[in-house]
């Protein structure tokens, strides 16, 4: 009888809910309101990709180590230690942007906001065409432009590189912005939501050896956002005039009208497919239900 009861003393002692004080309730808000922010601090930094592997490699250490694959095991924990330090090295500029903003931000405002400003929307029949009839028309006259199109990875540490302009897409905003010796023709314009959102922007340069020589800066920064992004990046070359288009650290050459339209006409194919098969789900849940 001793045993049942010790048994069921422990029992009653693990499944029984904790007392919460005022003191517990604000140490949980506080440490929520954190991680709430982090996160999403982190979503608009290339961060936001690496979380997602970190994730998948604590999901392989947590399975290594319920089937007892000591081998994983051991590579992992001995790895993780060097990786953290290699993520702070690597992240440096986002660290400390971070903790620039710190000071700036109205937190109560943005904690509390329901406005999603990195909600993905999909880019309209009208916009694509805007962009295709620019990228044509400043391949006439061989002026150089570097269109990036933002996607699900946010691209804000390199928005904040360049002049915000908050405008809608329109073929001669874009020529406008790109044409010679005007202040914002130099660099990248980022658009995100059917909206050119900033001008002159820096991007990353790709260290590839598959890039041809012969190209230079302009598709170079090109094929780098790709690399770090999902972005899809429009060029258009100031020597030749001809049209490219740079994707999953690819680029393709040479496109003549139609098949610049075929190329952006995928980011409405992709965006289709994903709002069908979510129908889908929802009509088999709602066949489940009757």
């Amino acid at each position: 009888m001793s045993k049942f009861f010790n048994g069921l003393e422990k029992y009653i002692y693990w499944t029984s809910i904790p007392k919460m004080g005022i003191n517990d309730i604000v140490d949980i808000l506080i440490v929520s309101v954190m991680i709430y922010l982090i996160v999403k601090w982190i979503k608009t930094t290339r961060a936001w990709v690496l979380l997602k592997g970190i994730i998948i490699l604590l999901c392989i250490a947590f399975a290594a180590y319920i089937l007892q694959l000591h081998t994983v095991s051991w590579i992992l924990s001995n790895t993780m230690s060097v990786g953290i330090t290699a993520i702070l090295i690597v992240f440096q500029p986002e660290l400390r942007n971070a903790l620039e903003q710190l000071g700036r931000k109205n937190w109560v405002t943005d904690i509390f906001s329901t406005e999603n400003r990195q909600e993905e929307q999909e880019y309209t029949a009208r916009t694509l065409q805007e962009i295709s009839r620019a990228a044509i028309e400043m391949g006439k006259v061989k002026t150089g432009a570097l269109i990036v199109l933002e996607r699900t990875v946010a691209l804000g540490e390199y928005e904040r590189t360049g002049i915000p302009i908050d405008a809608k897409v329109s073929s001669q905003l874009l020529i406008n912005i790109f044409e010679h010796n005007t202040p914002l023709h130099d660099g990248a314009v980022i658009i995100r939501n059917n909206r050119v959102v900033s001008a002159t922007c820096y991007l990353p340069l790709s260290d590839s050896v598959e890039i041809d020589k012969e190209m230079g800066t302009r598709h170079r920064a090109a094929v780098g956002i790709s690399e770090v992004s999902d972005s899809l990046t429009v060029i258009v070359s100031e020597e030749t005039g001809g049209i490219s288009i740079a994707r999953d650290g690819k680029i393709i050459r040479h496109l003549d009208p139609q098949g610049l339209r075929d190329e952006l006409s995928v980011l409405r194919e992709e965006k289709g497919q994903n709002k069908k098969f979510k129908l889908w789900k929802g009509r088999n849940r709602n066949e489940k239900k009757n």
